[in-house]
């Protein structure tokens, strides 16, 4: 960048507090983009990285294969919905997303049904970074609109519009319902952020339009994708925001929280008939294989990061944070430079009429001992789940100080 904006140096981080290099300490309220669920340095985290470590901090994973692994895709099995029963590891979010797009594709190709070969997404869904993933992004209001000419063109449906606590409306799901009907029989898969979706506006919506989008991709033999990166294990409220809407996709992508902020590591899991129709189809195998697949250290440490989670009351904390949000950001309605203010569980967000001025917030919230990462009209927070009620309070009155 040839004008960039500040950046602060970080000494160290421990539980929701990161020290800057000057001895300043800020309470996150970005868990590191969603990641780190039980804060920074957890022993029981950095114990199991050190016993790994010394065993085998990598091994090629074909043809071979070892504990961690095997440990980690039946944890992943008991917890996601129903009918997830295998489970491919990969190494970010991203690249879990572009896996799940070419299980979609392979799928359909090995049921002879090459023509199915586009994807339908949602206006304002976000699913990463990587040519595949950016395909299936908003294409207007999302970031990567200069790669237009470069992706592979997709079918986009209008946004959800009904909010979880607004009655349902059944004419919510109309363009996704046209969509459907018209194109069935090119679309191999829909790909929906459950409930939430997040970089790209950081919108909620109604559990029912989920629960309608199953029943169209059932009815019109269209593969479900549920990219669970930001909301899995707890964000939401549910283990997975799924569960709102009590549905279980057909291909679940997991990551960022999965070891609780420690290792890069992203899963994508399948149904029986997916996996099974993928390995009986000309390939005889799904065609991806990271050099990083089933790192035995990240797999470590998510297996002690999921069992840290459900040895904990995570669901009372996810319910005291969520509480405390909506009380401590309540002032913030009568801002008149707020457009709406919303929460769902370990999720808080304030939009703001206009963009913010990033130069002029983020220092004013380092100065007052917080660290927030707004972006566009959307000043938000993700906090750790062990986040104490007092630090929740500081970092919400400090946002609504700072905006005022």
């Amino acid at each position: 960048m040839t004008q960039p904006a500040d950046v602060w140096p970080v000494e160290s981080a421990k539980g929701v507090r990161l020290t800057l290099a000057d001895g300043r300490q800020l309470i996150d309220g970005m868990s590191s983009w969603w990641s780190t669920i039980h804060g920074y340095g957890h022993p029981e985290l950095i114990k199991t990285i050190q016993q790994q470590a010394e065993k085998m901090a990598h091994v090629m994973f074909g043809g071979l294969t070892h504990e961690p692994a095997i440990q980690l895709a039946q944890k992943l099995v008991d917890l996601t919905p129903e009918g997830l029963n295998h489970v491919f590891l990969a190494d970010s979010g991203s690249v879990a997303v572009e896996v799940s797009i070419k299980m979609a594709l392979q799928y359909q190709q090995a049921k002879g049904k090459a023509e199915k070969h586009k994807l339908v997404s949602l206006r304002h869904g976000y699913h990463g970074d990587t040519s595949g993933c950016m395909s299936v992004c908003d294409p207007v209001t999302g970031m990567h609109h200069i790669f237009a000419n470069n992706l592979q063109q997709h079918f986009f449906a209008d946004a959800p519009q009904i909010t979880p606590e607004q009655p349902w409306d059944e004419s919510d799901i109309d363009s996704l319902k046209q969509i459907l009907l018209q194109h069935h029989q090119h679309i191999a898969a829909l790909i929906v952020e459950p409930i939430v979706q997040g970089a790209g506006g950081m919108r909620f919506y109604h559990p029912q339009y989920l629960k309608r989008a199953r029943d169209l991709c059932n009815e019109f033999d269209v593969l479900l994708i549920a990219d669970e990166i930001a909301t899995g294990f707890g964000r939401s409220g549910k283990m997975f925001a799924c569960e709102h809407a009590n549905i279980s996709p057909d291909i679940l992508c997991l990551g960022k929280a999965l070891t609780g902020g420690t290792m890069t590591l992203a899963a994508t899991l399948a149904t029986t008939d997916v996996a099974n129709t993928i390995s009986n189809g000309e390939a005889g195998c799904f065609m991806h294989g990271p050099t990083f697949m089933g790192n035995p250290l990240a797999c470590a440490a998510a297996n002690t990061s999921l069992q840290l989670l459900i040895e904990s009351d995570w669901q009372a904390n996810i319910l005291r944070l969520e509480s405390a949000m909506l009380k401590h950001f309540a002032p913030a309605r009568e801002n008149p430079s707020v457009a709406d203010v919303r929460v769902i569980g370990a999720i808080g967000v304030i939009e703001m009429k206009q963009p913010v001025d990033m130069k002029t917030i983020q220092p004013a919230c380092i100065e007052k001992g917080i660290w927030v990462r707004p972006f566009g009209k959307l000043v938000y927070i993700m906090p750790a789940y062990i986040m104490s009620d007092q630090d929740i309070k500081t970092l919400c009155q400090t946002i609504c100080e700072v905006l005022k």
